[in-house]
This record gives C-alpha cells, sequence and structure tokens, in this order.
C-alpha cells in the first residue's frame, strides 16, 4: 500500500491545525553578585518588596531593596550553589508559613519545615508572615488575666491577654525561665504556647524542648527554632513566623502566647542583613527603620473584639542588656513599644532571690485590671510592704537604732521578699499565691524565723488541701476574699502556725 503526497499533505494540514501555541511569560532577573547570604540581582523589574524568589537548586529568597538597576535579595538557606549569571525567577508569592494545630507539638524552622524528625506537617492552612495589626475598633481593652504561675508577676506586675510585657535583663539572670515557666503553668488553661529561638545555641533550644516535654507543655506549644547556626535572614524571620502562628489561633476564636527569645538577637540579625545591602546606618549602625522592625511585630498582640470572636495573642518579648544598661538604643525602643517590663536584677540573683525580680523597675501598665479580685486584694499591700522595706534596707546600714515601727517594716519586708522566692519549672495556682500573700501581709509570718519559711510554704499548702480544701476550692471558683472566707483563713492559718512552731521547736 503506498501512500501518495496529496494524503501526506491533508494529515499534515489536520495536524498543523490541531496545534495551538502556548505562550507563557516570566520575569526573570540575572545574578550579578552574591555573598554573605545577598544576591544583587539585575533584572526582575516588576517584583515587589517581600515578595519570594526562586534561585536554582530549588533556593528561595526573599526581596528587600529596590534600587534603580538591582533588586537586593535576601537567599534562606546556603548560597553556595548559586553563582554569578544564575537565572532568578518570580513566584508572585509573598513568604508564609503553615498553619493550625498540626503545628502543636512540633519543632519547625522560620520557613515553616519540621525539624523535629517526626515527618511532615500535616496542615494545608497558610499565614502571611507580614501582616497588618487589629485597629482600635477590632480591639477590646486588656481585662483577662494570663497566669504566669510566679508570685511576685501575678501579684505585681500582673499580664493580661493580649498585652506585650518585656523580660528585660543581663544573661544568665533566668530571663527564658520565667518565660518557660509562664508555658508549663498555660496547661489546661486553653492557650496555645509558640517559643520563637533568636539565635540561642543549638543545645540550649533542645533544653527548653526536653523540659516543655517533661512537664506535658509540648502538647500545646510550637517551637519555631532560628538557632545560633541559622543564617541572620531566617534569624530576621523567625518572630514574624512566630507571630503568624499565634495569630491564627487568635483569629480562630482561642488564645495565644508568643514568646520572642530574644529580640537583641534579631535586631543584631536584622543591622547585619542591612549592611550588607549596603543600607544608611544610624544609631549603633543600626538602620533607620529599627523602631519599625519591633513595632510592626509586637503591635500585632492584641485583645480581639467579642464580633471577632474575641480571641487575644499575647506577647512576651525578651530583651538581653549589657550590665544592666536598659537606657541602650534597642531596649528603650522596645520598652517604648510594650505594655511594661519586667526587670530582672544582677544583684538580686547573685544574692539568692530567684526570680531575681526587681520590683521598684519593673511595672505593668495594664495593671490590676489583669488581675483577679482576690489577688488584687491580697497584692496592693505586698508591694507597699516591699516598697518599704526596700528604702528602709539602706538605713539599716548605717547601723544607727532604729524605732519599732521601722523594724516592724523590715521584719515584715523580710517575709514577703523571701515567700516571693520560687522554685524554677514549677508553676503555683492562683488560690494557693492568694492563700501565701495573705498570710504574710496579715502578719502571721512576722513572729517566724526567715529561714524556716520555705518549709511553712510547702507543709502549709499540705495542711490547707488536706484539712480546708474548700478555702482553695472557693478561691479559685469566685476570685473574690469575702468576710466570711477572711474569717475561715483567719482560723486556718493560726490552726496551721501553731502546729508548726511546735514542730520546729521539736525539731
Amino acid at each position: 500500500m503506498t501512500i501518495g503526497p496529496e494524503e501526506v499533505t491533508s494529515i499534515i494540514k489536520k495536524e498543523l491545525e490541531r496545534f495551538k501555541t502556548r505562550l507563557r511569560v516570566e520575569s526573570i532577573g540575572t545574578v550579578l553578585q552574591v555573598g554573605d547570604g545577598i544576591a544583587l540581582v539585575y533584572g526582575l523589574d516588576d517584583v515587589m518588596v517581600g515578595e519570594l524568589v526562586q534561585f536554582p537548586d530549588n533556593i528561595t529568597g526573599i526581596v528587600f531593596n529596590l534600587e534603580e538597576d538591582s533588586v537586593g535579595i535576601v537567599i534562606f538557606g546556603q548560597e553556595k550553589t548559586i553563582k554569578e549569571g544564575d537565572t532568578v525567577k518570580r513566584t508572585g508569592n509573598i513568604a508564609q508559613v503553615p498553619v493550625g494545630e498540626a503545628l502543636l507539638g512540633r519543632v519547625i524552622n522560620p520557613l515553616g519545615k519540621p525539624i523535629d524528625g517526626k515527618g511532615p506537617l500535616a496542615t494545608n492552612k497558610f499565614r502571611p508572615l507580614e501582616s497588618h495589626s487589629p485597629n482600635v475598633v477590632e480591639r477590646q481593652p486588656v481585662k483577662e488575666p494570663l497566669q504566669t504561675g510566679i508570685k511576685a508577676i501575678d501579684s505585681m506586675i500582673p499580664i493580661g491577654r493580649g498585652q506585650r510585657e518585656l523580660i528585660i535583663a543581663d544573661r544568665q539572670t533566668g530571663k527564658t525561665a520565667i518565660a518557660i515557666d509562664t508555658i508549663i503553668n498555660q496547661r489546661h488553661k486553653g492557650v496555645y504556647c509558640i517559643y520563637v529561638a533568636i539565635g540561642q545555641k543549638m543545645s540550649n533550644i533542645v533544653a527548653v524542648s526536653e523540659i516543655l516535654k517533661k512537664n506535658n507543655a509540648m502538647d500545646y506549644t510550637v517551637i519555631v527554632s532560628a538557632s545560633s547556626r541559622a543564617s541572620a535572614s531566617l534569624q530576621y524571620i523567625a518572630p514574624y513566623a512566630g507571630c503568624a502562628i499565634a495569630e491564627e489561633f487568635m483569629y480562630s476564636g482561642k488564645h495565644a502566647l508568643v514568646i520572642y527569645d530574644d529580640l537583641s538577637k534579631h535586631a543584631q540579625s536584622y543591622r547585619q542583613l542591612s549592611l550588607l545591602l549596603r543600607r544608611p546606618p544610624g544609631r549603633e549602625a543600626y538602620p533607620g527603620d529599627i523602631f519599625y522592625l519591633h513595632s510592626r511585630l509586637l503591635e500585632r498582640a492584641a485583645k480581639l473584639s467579642d464580633k471577632l470572636g474575641g480571641g487575644s495573642l499575647t506577647a512576651l518579648p525578651i530583651i538581653e542588656t549589657q550590665a544592666g544598661d536598659i537606657t541602650s538604643y534597642i531596649p528603650t525602643n522596645v520598652i517604648s513599644i510594650t505594655d511594661g517590663q519586667i526587670y530582672l536584677d544582677t544583684d538580686l540573683f547573685y544574692a539568692g532571690m530567684r526570680p531575681a525580680i526587681n520590683v521598684g523597675l519593673s511595672v505593668s501598665r495594664v495593671g490590676g485590671s489583669a488581675q483577679t479580685k482576690a489577688m488584687k486584694q491580697v497584692a496592693g499591700k505586698l508591694r507597699i510592704d516591699l516598697a518599704q522595706y526596700r528604702e528602709l534596707l539602706a538605713f539599716t546600714q548605717f547601723g544607727s537604732e532604729l524605732d519599732k515601727t521601722t523594724q516592724a517594716q523590715i521584719t515584715r519586708g523580710e517575709r514577703m521578699a523571701e515567700i516571693l522566692k520560687q522554685a524554677q519549672y514549677d508553676p503555683l495556682p492562683t488560690a494557693k499565691q492568694v492563700m501565701l500573700i495573705y498570710s504574710g501581709t496579715n502578719g502571721f509570718l512576722d513572729d517566724l524565723p526567715v529561714k524556716s519559711l520555705g518549709r511553712f510554704e510547702m507543709e502549709f499548702y499540705k495542711y490547707m488541701a488536706n484539712n480546708h480544701p474548700d478555702i482553695e476550692h472557693e478561691i479559685s471558683q469566685k476570685n473574690v476574699l469575702s468576710d466570711d472566707l477572711k474569717e475561715k483563713l483567719n482560723a486556718a492559718i493560726s490552726a496551721f502556725k501553731d502546729i508548726f512552731k511546735k514542730d520546729d521547736h521539736a525539731s
């Protein structure tokens, strides 16, 4: 069988009619220069700031600088395989991170990739790293307490859901310990926790993860890890990733707590990127928009209005100071953005006062509105007692004779300072805190030796649980100290004190 030329021609014509051309237009650029996690790219004329771009070998970057002839791109990951002349493509997407309950109990990097060896994340929800903070109409006042379980904080520097409370101190004074205690204390309270580690040693991040596992706190916690080994670009986006994960819970009508540990290293990573991109340096070589860096992050913390579900996002940023100087650039910036600060004093820490909270320099701008009524009733007197004690302590150094009133104030202050000491990773329920502080502010401890107060506290809780469980239950349920309850509490403390004194003398 032979095929004639006419048949061949007709077949070719039919095939040509079926053929349709598909044109795809891509915006591409060429790498001019690469190094130190930064790429300078020619082209990409229509690219946007904050857009993700694709390098060869599936390496991504984010657009930082738009200049006249080139684009400055921060590279995520290793830039070793990227070389001059490589092609860079637009993705049309902005940086985003996976969110949702599937992340609970996981350790991820700032790009949302799991690094705990437990397999991929089972979620298809994403949120952008950067988003607008809720406006005034979308918020409501902070009035619901977020209990840390730390006596000194819950009584004198209360934190409310939706607040931004700074933890500030020198290194190795217990900043992270306060944050971890707060996470542990959220068990069964319906608060989802996100711990963002920025520039920390990997061994420290592993230690935090182990402590949270040991206390069954990883069930409601996500760890975002940008360790000191990670590039400056990953350290820069880490807190925004943590905030996006927390926002998903807030906008779902739930409560979230996010800890940024710490923003000093975050500012340093941003300074590094800015200097490499040749942005003009300002004070201490930080770029001019360093304030905006943290304000746009921390302003996303809020207590949403009931119309939007009433969810909350509470932020606990941590700042490390040098030699206790809270007046330097980054500390003063963050102090002015937050709603108060918890200042840890190195001298108090080494004197054995732990947590080493300096009550004079610590403040909560939300105040009593973030406390239960029962705690407000006992805490007002506590702060006055401690303030008077610190003031009078200076006079005792002169060795002059003190009148009875002054001696009584010093005696009370010593005991109040002693009962505020607390072991690490051992947060206390509010009702127990109220009972102990009540016994101190009402003079029940004044005639007991200071060194026996630690034992008094432990045995007091056991006694109350065994003999008067109704008192603790009523405080936790009603959150107020009625006259009847005060009478019961006075009788119970007096009865226990008699037993304790007899045991003390016997031993």
